[in-house]
């Protein structure tokens, strides 16, 4: 018998949420995002479930993000039905659990990319350990960080966020915690042990019994390059302060940033800027934006230089930054005919 996509069960006090595709490490499908939904609604107003726990099968990591092949197949064939569904559906799920009555514990151990940030770094107590890889490295596939993903990078100390975003570099637990994208540090090995006592405890007083000491972050010490580069009002100013930074790790991120879509650097960047008052409006933005990049961006080129044929030889469209106008990024913020409401 096939096991589901997600694991469904209660465990004492705690709701307990398991993603578990762990072969292709826990990536989000419609169908676990609407069983996701289900399980939170259910306890909502459940009287024994005083708390929600969202963790990952297997020893890889909580979720690689959302199954992007899928929604590749589904672009290139011109069924745009999949990524409508998928996207309003997720980014409600987002916001749901940014707003949960009840406490949700998020387990962000190991990988925790771009849709695993969504389920995991909303919710009201993030965790995370030594070996978390926490990441959103959307432009790398003409993508943009979405899930709520531009509203937290864009609330972090100074400029780090824009970094993150524009480089699409993954960070450790420490860095997680310093960027406000988590809350705990915790040991690995005590990851069995804390589960339990959520079931049967309460949450504050649980997880400062197994909280360590969050050990420096490394990104605090390159904040005078990283807020100097990318305070600049464009990509293409901040790559070139970034090349004229005495720093090997300013020219690294340049290069890294080379290599992303231009038209994903540009959107990413005036999302980040746009001062959002609320999740929610920056949700709404990001399925506007994740629309676009299906409709006309790099998505569907992105994706298949780097999940389908592999190649890792991207064919960007428009090839350069200076090709990508003003006008052009202005099409990716167009409000569309068809576009749903996804709260209130």
């Amino acid at each position: 018998m096939t096991e589901p996509e997600v694991l469904v069960r209660e465990q004492g006090s705690l709701g307990r949420i398991t993603l578990n595709r762990p072969k292709a490490l826990n990536s989000l499908t419609l169908d676990m995002v609407r069983a996701m939904t289900e399980a939170i609604e259910q306890w909502r107003n459940a009287e024994h479930i005083a708390a929600v726990l969202i963790d990952g099968a297997g020893e890889r990591g909580l979720c690689a993000g959302g199954d992007v092949r899928a929604l590749h197949d589904a672009a290139k064939a011109g069924d745009e039905s999949l990524p409508t569904a998928f996207w309003t559906e997720e980014y409600r799920l987002n916001s749901a659990l940014a707003g949960y009555p009840k406490p949700v514990v998020g387990i962000m151990d190991g990988i925790c990319m771009g849709g695993g940030v969504g389920i995991s770094a909303h919710g009201s107590h993030r965790v995370v350990t030594e070996r978390s890889k926490v990441g959103m490295p959307e432009v790398g596939i003409g993508f943009i960080p979405d899930v709520g993903g531009t509203y937290l990078l864009s609330r972090t100390p100074g400029e780090l966020g824009t970094h993150l975003a524009l480089t699409g570099t993954p960070i450790g637990g420490a860095d997680a915690v310093h960027c406000g994208i988590a809350d705990y540090f915790v040991d690995s090995a005590t990851l069995p042990e804390l589960i339990d006592a959520l079931a049967g405890g309460q949450v504050d007083e649980v997880l400062r019994k197994f909280a360590a000491p969050t050990p420096d972050a490394p990104l605090a010490e390159h904040r005078e390059w990283i807020d100097a580069a990318y305070s600049a009002d464009s990509v293409e100013e901040v790559l070139e302060r970034l090349r004229e930074r005495p720093e090997a790790a300013a020219r690294e991120a340049a290069e890294a940033i080379g290599q992303k879509s231009p038209t994903s650097l540009k959107v990413t960047l005036k999302a980040l800027r746009s001062g959002y008052t609320s999740l929610e409006e920056a949700l709404t933005q990001e399925y506007r934006l994740a629309m676009a990049c299906v409709r006309i961006g790099d998505f569907v080129e992105g994706v298949r230089a780097t999940l389908v044929d592999k190649d890792r030889n991207p064919r960007w469209t428009p090839a350069t930054l200076s090709e990508v106008d003003d006008a052009r990024v202005a099409e990716f913020f167009a409000p569309a005919a068809d576009e749903p409401k996804l709260f209130g």
